[in-house]
């Protein structure tokens, strides 16, 4: 399989800028993936498609400051953007300018120093702050690393962050919540509809550009995640009664089908943590995903392969045509597309 199979062309106006003045009032296209029917509708037409028969799986997650700014011994600069934590104080990173980062190279940070350990694939580095405990460092030094395509600053940072953001960790948001709001939630809630919580910090898996030429030839860097006890037997007790699962955004979807497993009984989700490389591409065989709420991804990537995966690529590629020609807003700032 191709991976130009899933590329498209998008005006440069399409792409948001900036977040909509209220987070709910985006727009929807809900596809129906049996048919291939299209709505257009706006974001809170959603409880239209939703029912007291839905477990609704939310991402956590929060955005770090990741994006940090140091002192070579030269004088010259560096640009770390901290991945992963690997090891106490031991973080997987990228650099900018990336030759400057070789091992044994020491960054200063104000009162704080990284050294490069080593030199990884993909353009990535293991680097080992003293002190260890960063969250200082991010709080008095670190930015949001927004996406490269959103070329505006951000005037209001905790836009970029989901009203159920709450544990610290994902260098880019899930920005299929970004829509919700406490009220909208209260609402949803009173519809009978159920939230589950999940944790996936968002990293270099998500957004790492697809370098192969075929879809099977790229490899999903592997990203932290967490599903409580909690979370699952409410999933399983869910599933026994036959409630539909409507994961919010892809890391979602990552989360429950990386922890589905098939048992007697049918598919069962186990509680865990750890890290997941699991990637989702057209032939994938579902588990216990029923609905996908997602925003508009970039082309040729792992993103839109994964909704591919679920909807059917042509219906997908049908969808974004739509979508251009309706002039909907793209990627992490712009609208919603609901899947079911």
């Amino acid at each position: 399989m191709l991976v130009s199979d899933f590329d498209y062309e998008l005006p440069r106006e399409l792409i948001a800028q900036h977040p909509t003045p209220r987070r709910d009032m985006s727009r929807l296209l809900v596809l129906e993936r049996g048919t291939g029917r299209l709505h257009d509708c706006v974001f809170t037409d959603i409880r239209e498609w939703l029912s007291p028969n839905d477990l609704l799986v939310i991402n956590n997650t929060r955005v770090i400051p990741a994006r940090i700014y140091g002192r070579l011994p030269t004088g010259g600069k560096l640009e770390f953007l901290l991945l992963r934590e690997v090891n106490p104080g031991v973080w997987e990173a990228l650099s900018r300018p990336a030759r400057k980062a070789r091992p044994g190279v020491v960054v200063s940070f104000g009162d704080y120093k990284a050294e490069v350990l080593e030199r990884k694939p993909a353009g990535m580095r293991v680097v080992e702050f003293e002190p260890a405990d960063v969250r200082r460092l991010f709080r008095e030094q670190g930015e949001l690393a927004l996406p490269p395509y959103i070329r505006e600053k951000c005037e209001e940072p905790e836009r970029y962050q989901t009203v159920f953001a709450e544990v610290d960790g994902a260098v880019a948001a899930p920005t299929a919540g970004l829509h919700f709001t406490p009220g909208f939630i209260d609402a949803l809630k009173k519809d009978g509809v159920e939230f589950v919580t999940v944790t996936l910090h968002t990293g270099l898996g998500t957004f790492r550009p697809v370098k192969a030429e075929t879809v099977e030839g790229h490899t999903m860097h592997p990203e932290e995640f967490e599903l409580s006890r909690d979370a699952a037997e409410n999933l399983n007790a869910g599933l026994a009664h036959g409630k539909r699962v409507m994961c919010v955004g892809t890391t979602s979807v990552r989360v429950v089908e990386n922890q589905a497993e098939k048992t007697r009984d049918g598919w069962h989700i186990r509680k865990g943590k750890g890290n997941t490389g699991l990637y989702i591409y057209p032939g994938y065989e579902w588990r216990v995903t029923g609905a996908i709420l997602t925003n508009f991804h970039l082309p040729k990537s792992t993103l839109i392969m994964l909704v591919s995966a679920f909807a059917g690529r042509e219906h997908i590629m049908a969808a974004y045509r739509h979508a251009i020609e309706a002039h909907y807003r793209f990627y992490s700032f712009g609208d919603a597309m609901l899947i079911v």
